[in-house]
């Protein structure tokens, strides 16, 4: 039962970063703009807010300096977005080379100014942040143990992103406008919606949520930043597509590629995957193979936004 909680303890921290950016990646989508530059925003989000801890770390409570953290990470992750933003809506850029270019910019950048920071290749920072149990929820049974012990403030605030969004997406006017937007946007603007500034608010928040899973992601399983982020920014792009662009079924696809991971990384403590003594290399590939026979049996049924990686030109009609 101890293999049984660790293990699903373990998943969350791969779960909730892959749920965030994937969600992010969902709002860009359903206005009009592939956002494939989830990846780099991550890589930015992540080292404003590592280097934000490391400079304040002890001068505020724990769990004060990480949100603080979040709101660095979700700031940076916004500005990062807009230089995508306005390649792909302003200038009309094909959007994946856009996408493409600012990842490649990310990870130098950060690199670059790590060392001139404080002169390596990589940010080192102290992880205060796991609640060890959580007063009085934890004392429940079954589920305190699965949810409520030795956990992070980001799991909460990751599923009330999920429940968020999709209230959003399927229950406000701006949501039935940015999802007209990226399915029909010359109707959209014949309705006196500005797709335009639409398309700035989806890449906007896809740009904060990325920044936030970027942080996410790094704090839990390390205790140093190098500017990688492990692929997940592109494997995010996958949760997003498995997920059908839909927030509930993000959530299971995010779940589904959560898990394969944590199998990856602790395949050896499993009883019967033990056993077997495959090499780690195997489990290691374990979450991008998933990734590639599930994209095989899922592409042909994908329910992408019509007008997603389209310029909007509004001379036609």
């Amino acid at each position: 039962m101890n293999i049984i909680y660790f293990v699903v303890q373990n998943s969350f921290l791969f779960i909730v970063p892959l749920m965030i950016v994937a969600l992010g990646g969902m709002f860009s989508e359903r206005s009009g703009v592939i956002n494939i530059a989830l990846e780099g925003i991550m890589i930015i989000g992540a080292f404003f807010g590592i280097f934000f801890i490391r400079l304040f770390s002890g001068t505020m409570p724990d769990q004060v300096l990480i949100i603080v953290a979040m709101l660095v990470s979700i700031t940076m992750g916004v500005i990062y977005s807009l230089f995508h933003a306005y390649a792909s809506i302003n200038m009309k850029a094909n959007q994946t080379i856009s996408g493409t270019a600012l990842n490649l910019f990310a990870a130098a950048f950060t690199i670059y100014t790590a060392k001139v920071l404080v002169g390596a290749k990589q940010i080192d920072f102290k992880n205060t942040f796991r609640i060890a149990k959580v007063p009085l929820l934890g004392d429940i049974p079954v589920i305190g143990d699965f949810f409520f012990k030795n956990t992070y403030l980001f799991t909460y605030i990751g599923l009330a992103l999920l429940l968020l969004s999709s209230y959003v997406l399927f229950k406000t006017r701006f949501g039935l406008r940015l999802r007209a937007c990226g399915e029909h946007p010359q109707a959209a603007d014949a309705a006196g919606i500005n797709v335009t500034r639409m398309r700035y608010a989806g890449v906007m928040i896809s740009g904060a949520l990325a920044g936030l899973g970027g942080l996410v992601l790094i704090v839990p399983i390390t205790t140093n930043f190098s500017g990688d982020v492990l692929g997940y920014g592109f494997l995010a792009l996958a949760v997003l597509i498995f997920g059908q662009w839909k927030p509930s079924n993000i959530f299971f696809a995010a779940v589904f590629f959560g898990v394969t991971s944590t199998i990856s990384n602790v395949a050896s403590i499993i009883p019967f995957l033990a056993v077997l003594k495959l090499p780690s290399a195997v489990y290691k590939i374990l979450p991008y193979l998933a990734t590639l026979v599930v994209l095989t049996f899922t592409s042909k049924k994908s329910a992408a936004p019509k007008a997603a990686g389209e310029p909007y030109d509004q001379g036609k009609r």
